[in-house]
């Protein structure tokens, strides 16, 4: 077998081995919930079979596309098995510890279960909760040190591939720059938490000028020891709200965000948006990946609906239904494309040059 085969096959054996883990994980988890705390389960229905089916379908369809991509040299095949395995494998224990006190966070509907010693004042109020119901919320060390490893169990092993989606038109939208050199350009992750998208666009990109915004001081302690670790590397990471960014306008040639809109009331998604419009410069483009919709994705409308009484995801409904393009539009974006893959919508947008702020 030709090592392109091998690389392949290990690839898919890997997303297969996660996928069952991951499956497994949430199985165990809820009969363990079911007997301990029989009142936090979640009043949901079981999937049908025909829309399991379709879920299959499209996971598959995003692994082939991932490794299509990597193939193309979009990014290097490396990326496919670029995880804290050892890290990961060590707290893993430290998921099944917390989670007694997460099902009595939902059984009591306590949402704003958050440290003592957070000064308040700094954040806004919509911040200040226990998302997903985890405890801390993002406001402490632990949170942010298992933060990555829910989120691949939640997704089946499959949240770096949708990540990695926002790598192709982020690829794309910076060809507009392409008479200056690389180092000059800066690419900015808005929330960027762990640091997870910022090291996949390091591996894409490696000449690029890297930032990344988050609200949390934890999380980016832990993108910190994550991403600036390698010789010759250095990541700016700074804590601020993406509604009101410390960077001059113009000042950006590209801006991701993934996973953050379905977390914030509507009117901050417009506020974040108008940001973005301003932080970037004429030519630049925006790629925001967050969860499908109900517009693009009706298939999948019964998990979508469930979703936030599953998990404490108090804006998430709204979001669901929210109408994305639009809002791109009402802060002058243009040049606006769409596609979901799996659970994850991808838009690309442009700052027009012939516009003004």
């Amino acid at each position: 077998m030709s090592e392109p085969n091998l690389t392949k096959l290990a690839y898919q054996t890997l997303q297969q081995g996660k996928s069952i883990a991951g499956l497994a994980h949430k199985q165990l988890s809820s009969k363990l919930m079911e007997f301990l705390e029989p009142d936090a389960m979640p009043n949901t229905k079981p999937i049908p079979a025909d829309l399991l089916k379709e879920l299959r379908h499209s996971m598959a369809a995003l692994e082939k596309l991932d490794w299509q991509d990597a193939d193309q040299g979009v990014y290097p095949k490396s990326q496919l098995f670029e995880a804290p395995w050892l890290e990961w494998a060590a707290r893993y224990p430290l998921v099944w510890l917390d989670l007694p006190s997460t099902w009595k966070r939902r059984k009591s509907k306590q949402t704003r279960d958050i440290p003592t010693q957070i000064n308040s004042e700094v954040y806004p109020d919509y911040y200040l909760q226990n998302f997903h119901h985890q405890t801390d919320g993002y406001l402490s060390d632990h949170s942010a040190g298992l933060y990555d490893i829910q989120v691949e169990i939640l997704f089946n092993g499959t949240a770096d591939s949708m990540r990695r989606r926002i790598l192709n038109p982020l690829k794309r939208g910076l060809k507009r720059f392409t008479d200056r050199p690389s180092r000059s350009l800066k690419v900015l992750d808005v929330a960027t938490g762990t640091g997870r998208t910022l090291r996949q666009i390091r591996s894409a990109l490696t000449e690029v000028e890297l930032l990344g915004i988050d609200l949390s001081g934890a999380y980016l302690r832990q993108a910190s020891r994550y991403l600036n670790t390698r010789r010759g590397e250095f990541t700016q990471l700074i804590r601020a709200n993406a509604e009101r960014m410390p960077f001059e306008s113009e000042s950006m040639q590209a801006i991701t965000c993934v996973f953050l809109f379905h977390e914030l009331p509507r009117n901050a998604r417009q506020n974040v948006l108008d940001e973005c419009w301003r932080v970037l410069e004429p030519g630049g483009v925006l790629i925001l990946a967050d969860s499908i919709q109900l517009a693009d994705s009706p298939q999948f409308s019964s998990i979508l609906e469930d979703f936030h009484k599953i998990f404490h995801e108090p804006y998430y409904n709204d979001y669901i239904n929210d109408d994305i393009e639009t809002r791109l539009i009402n802060s002058k974006f243009e040049f606006i494309t769409a596609q979901s893959h799996f659970m994850t919508r991808v838009w690309s947008a442009t700052k027009p040059i012939n516009r003004g702020a």
